[in-house]
């Protein structure tokens, strides 16, 4: 694996940009500089983050908001193997 995390990644089973073996590894987000611990999905080069709210849809999905910003992800544990 390599030693930096994707451009593009999302905690969602159903979105094309999930990746098991990387969220088992552990993938932090610092956006705007700030440790952001309720990612849904975010992209660096768009530059944004989707941030998960307490509330849910009528679906039963989490509700989601978007932000604009710098977005740093980094690995959090030791490299999986």
């Amino acid at each position: 694996m390599s030693d930096t995390p994707p451009d593009r990644l999302a905690t969602n089973p159903d979105s094309p940009f999930y990746d098991e073996a990387l969220l088992t590894r552990g993938v932090g987000i610092r956006f705007k500089g700030v440790e952001k611990t309720n990612v849904d999905e975010y992209c660096v080069s768009e530059g944004w983050v989707k941030l998960s709210l307490p509330t849910k849809d009528r679906r039963g999905n989490p509700l989601t908001v978007k932000l604009q910003g710098p977005v740093e992800p980094y690995f959090r544990g030791p490299e999986a193997e």
